[in-house]
């Protein structure tokens, strides 16, 4: 399946039923009367988070939806049907913004999370709900208030835990496949991952987290560079920050000042995550040269500092209890605020 994170469509509730005019006339009824009924409530849009989807892929073909109008009233003081909502299903993460790409409309990030966008128009009065004492005939009737519409963007934002983040080639896909059941492309060349990847590790039967996987950033992308930043907003709501570096690349530290510079460039709150540096790739390195490197990032960085190879799952294990540990007190954090 495809990989969609953006999407522009169009929605219009239904507009409200007409109420009627009409008037009692039955053979053994000696006084009649209005008796024409009001209109139906037109269908509301409603927008619905579900667990089963991880892409907008569906509205790449399907990109126009409409509620049906109300049904008008009739004769006999009969009220018209309302007509039922129209219920589009997106991915959990997935944000609706209005037209101009920057007001946020409604953020449904919980699995069954509902928000009514555009609400149906009300049905009109039919001639019955005019009479009165002293306007014993109306024959005023009013048409159904119309229903809203609007071009809205969806933008998904992955849920996850702990968000994989570096430069091309550092490493990241291989990690993610050794941790996880994830089986994203692997090459010896930069850019081999092209869209977010999602992996979940289990450490225990009671101990889990979900890892993303984005495409790497390289100097310049917020700027469009590469693949640009576009990327980052699938992890925005992950807990900490894994920043996976090439050791045998060298340079470290002006790797690690690349990134972070991105981040803050992209804003979002991404630069004041929790971050934990893991220096990949040691097999490549001598002891020496490990050691070196992994203090002067560690004395540029102020963060934890691990060196692992995915290849050979060197300290690998010791990284997943440290990034579980964060994740569980971010959880605890937030359900105490809660």
């Amino acid at each position: 399946m495809k990989f969609l994170d953006q999407a522009k469509i169009y929605v219009r509730s239904g507009d409200g039923g007409d109420g009627v005019t009409a008037f009692r006339r039955e053979k053994y009824v000696e006084f009649g009367g209005p008796d024409g009924g009001n209109g139906g409530r037109g269908g509301d849009i409603i927008f619905e988070a579900v667990p089963n989807l991880n892409t907008l892929i569906d509205f790449r073909y399907t990109q126009h939806f409409r509620a049906r109008k109300g049904g008008n009233g009739a004769g006999s003081d009969r009220t018209g049907a309302a007509s039922p909502p129209v219920v589009i299903k997106v991915p959990i993460g997935t944000q609706i913004m209005d037209d101009d790409r920057e007001t946020l409309l409604a953020d449904l990030d919980e699995a069954g999370k509902r928000v009514t966008l555009c609400r149906g128009g009300d049905g009109g009065f039919g001639n019955a709900n005019y009479k009165s004492s002293t306007n014993r005939a109306p024959r005023r009737s009013d048409k159904g208030w119309p229903g809203e519409e609007r071009w809205v963007w969806l933008r998904l934002k992955l849920i996850a835990d702990v968000g994989l983040v570096g430069l091309p080639n550092a490493g990241k896909s291989t990690f993610l496949s050794v941790v996880s059941a994830a089986r994203p492309k692997i090459a010896d060349y930069p850019f081999t991952t092209l869209h977010p990847q999602l992996g979940v590790v289990r450490l225990s039967m009671t101990e889990e987290f979900v890892v993303a996987d984005i495409p790497g950033l390289i100097e310049g992308a917020h700027e469009g560079t590469g693949l640009g930043d576009r990327f980052l907003g699938h992890v925005e709501r992950c807990a900490v920050l894994l920043h996976l570096i090439d050791g045998a690349a060298g340079n470290v530290v002006d790797t690690w000042r690349t990134i972070r510079h991105e981040l803050a460039a992209y804003g979002g709150g991404l630069a004041e995550k929790p971050e934990i540096i893991a220096l990949n790739k040691n097999d490549a390195m001598t002891p020496r040269e490990a050691s070196a490197r992994r203090a002067a990032l560690q004395k540029a960085s102020g963060a934890p500092v691990l060196l692992i190879s995915a290849a050979t799952r060197q300290g690998v294990p010791e990284l997943l209890r440290l990034l579980q540990d964060t994740v569980t007190a971010k959880r605890r954090d937030a359900d105490t605020q809660s």
